[in-house]
């Protein structure tokens, strides 16, 4: 099997050249932030998980974790790690410093997660669900529940889940049915959620889960859901762990993948109510979930990635090895990364998740300057920009990385498809990135709906005015054909933007029916162009002779590899949308 080895240098690139990491470092308590103290970070985090998280993966998978007297058993392999991880200082790498986090900002926090997702996706989703609880007690919390869980949950001593979905109400929230009373000053909640990821285990100490339930009297569909804490083990002021609360996993599913992750059925309230405390106000549950949902939308986005890594890495050194077949004018056998089709395999993949990357952390570098940067109107532009490239992270992350995953399976022939070579877990763990945190439909939906429709494509537009400059760039150093490419994909993406909002407010199908494919014509041309800004810096670097060569020759081969072997999927995306919801809506099933 192949060792994972975290590509740091890429990621180095990708921050400085195309994320543009600079821009965060003179935002007010980010002046200490350097080029020196960034590569420090990351190398000590990929040594971490290279030697201690990626030998776990195979291993837990096979482990899996089941329920046993009401609690989760986790991978034995698992034991132990995590308090490692939060040893090490990892889960509070962009927490708040007033409540005990290294206030880093979160693009650099996804460079680590990604190595930790590719190290092993299972064990990664427990600090991620976490964070999704800090993201949202930290926006709607009070100040006493913020001095309370946050230092506790920041630090990895507490973990947290998020409870939304019930057996009658998947997606449609409005359908939970989940009840709280009130009581004191609590209240008592009764009900069942399921797929309630890390829902139960023993790594941490206690388990806040954070649920949507009904409070009496509230209304009917989404308006009336509201959001409570349910810690595992209610708690004493001073954190001292007291009485279990009425909180249970009562099964575990039997997945296609991340078998290491404990994916809980949660019963609460079976035995006379769980203890439950209101988040912010009653009937604003959905509101504040969503906090969690955004952040977490976005990491499942990275997960396409990590796993593509993961997977590339394995099917590259399976290639470089594998004797197969010989080359025209020579007898001996050749490894089959000297045949053609597997170097277009291989450099798809690389491509692929060079694209996702650039993606995800601009996007997150976004995600940081709408909260801190001083200007209010600035702040609103990128907030702005991260609410339209979410729904691209999400779900063009996350195809790729079935794509990619798949590939790697196709280069290891039919030993790919056997467990034993270990590629075929990339494939099943990543299949699930495109279901959680809303269907990649869903986030189609939500990107014609509300990120295009509602705003007269606005947002959009000052995306593509942003692309034209780095088309631009292209072609002032000189990468005419490359920047030939990018344009008509623009193009195209206008031409597809501008038709949906002239014709969906008359046709009522017509963004369903086209949402996803747009979705696509918008996230490959978006990956392309961010690929074509790090050629462009390279290529001027490579003129002067600065940087690493190396380094530099891979940002402009890979860009141009996107634009030969992927972004002609463009046209076809177009295609598809032009062809609108008619045969769509009448066609016989």
């Amino acid at each position: 099997m192949t060792d994972y080895r975290v590509p740091v240098q890429d990621q180095l690139f990708i921050l400085k050249h195309i994320a543009d990491l600079d821009q965060l470092k003179v935002l007010p308590g980010y002046e200490e932030i350097s080029d020196e103290l960034i590569e420090a970070i990351l190398n000590e985090a990929a040594t971490f998980f290279q030697s201690e998280v990626a030998p776990t993966n195979a291993i837990a998978d096979k482990q899996g974790c089941h329920v046993d007297s009401n609690k989760v058993e986790v991978a034995p392999v698992l034991q132990g790690l995590y308090r490692q991880y939060c040893d090490g200082g990892w889960p509070s790498l962009t927490g708040r410093p007033q409540f005990g986090g290294q206030g880093l900002p979160h693009t650099l926090g996804f460079v680590i997660d990604e190595m930790l997702q590719s190290a092993n996706l299972a064990f990664s989703l427990l600090p991620l669900l976490t964070q999704g609880v800090i993201t949202a007690l930290g926006r709607y919390g009070s100040d006493s529940q913020k001095a309370f869980y946050l230092p506790r949950l920041i630090s990895g001593e507490w973990t947290g889940t998020m409870n939304l979905t019930e057996p009658q109400a998947g997606t449609d929230l409005g359908l939970v049915k989940t009840r709280a009373e009130p009581e004191g000053n609590h209240y008592r909640l009764v009900g069942q959620k399921i797929f309630i990821t890390w829902g139960d285990h023993s790594l941490a100490d206690n388990i806040i889960h954070l649920v949507l339930a009904r409070t009496p009297g509230a209304p009917e569909g989404v308006k009336g859901i509201s959001l409570f804490i349910v810690p595992k083990f209610v708690s004493s002021a001073d954190g001292t762990l007291a009485e279990r609360n009425d909180a249970y996993p009562i099964g575990v599913e039997e997945k296609m993948g991340i078998h290491a992750s404990p994916t809980c059925t949660m019963s609460f309230g079976e035995n006379g109510g769980a203890v439950g405390y209101l988040v912010g106000e009653e009937n604003q549950g959905l509101k504040y979930m969503f906090a969690m949902m955004n952040h977490a939308r976005l990491a499942v986005g990275l997960q396409g990635v990590s796993v593509s890594e993961r997977a590339f890495q394995h099917a590259l050194g399976y290639a470089r090895q594998r004797l197969q077949g010989s080359r025209p004018g020579r007898s001996e056998a050749a490894a089959i990364i000297e045949h053609p089709d597997v170097r277009r395999m291989l450099l798809v993949m690389q491509a692929l998740t060079w694209g996702g990357r650039a993606m995800t952390l601009s996007a997150m570098t976004h995600f940081d300057l709408a909260a801190h940067h001083p200007d209010k109107k600035t702040r609103e532009f990128h907030q702005q920009r991260i609410d339209l490239l979410t729904p691209l992270v999400k779900a063009w992350c996350t195809e790729i990385g079935n794509e990619v995953t798949s590939l790697g399976i196709q280069i290891h022939g039919g030993m790919g498809y056997v467990e034993e070579t270990g590629v075929a877990q990339y494939y099943r763990d990543a299949r699930i990135a495109a279901i959680y945190e809303g269907t990649n439909g869903i986030q189609g939906l939500d990107l014609v709906g509300r990120k295009l429709l509602l705003n007269g494509g606005a947002f959009a537009r000052s995306l593509f005015e942003e692309l034209d400059d780095v088309i631009e760039l292209c072609r002032e150093q000189q990468l005419e054909s490359l920047a030939d490419k990018l344009a008509q994909a623009l193009t195209l993406c206008r031409e597809a933007v501008a038709t949906l909002l002239t014709t969906a407010p008359d046709r009522p199908d017509l963004a369903g029916a086209v949402a996803f494919n747009l979705l696509m014509l918008l996230g490959t041309t978006v990956a392309g162009c961010y690929l074509g800004k790090g050629a462009a810096k390279a290529t001027g670097m490579e003129s002067f002779n600065s940087g690493n060569t190396e380094i530099n020759r891979k940002a402009i081969d890979t860009a141009l590899v996107f634009a030969e072997q992927v972004l002609p999927r463009c046209q076809a995306y177009a295609g598809m949308v032009r062809a609108g919801e008619n045969t769509l809506m009448s066609a016989q099933l």
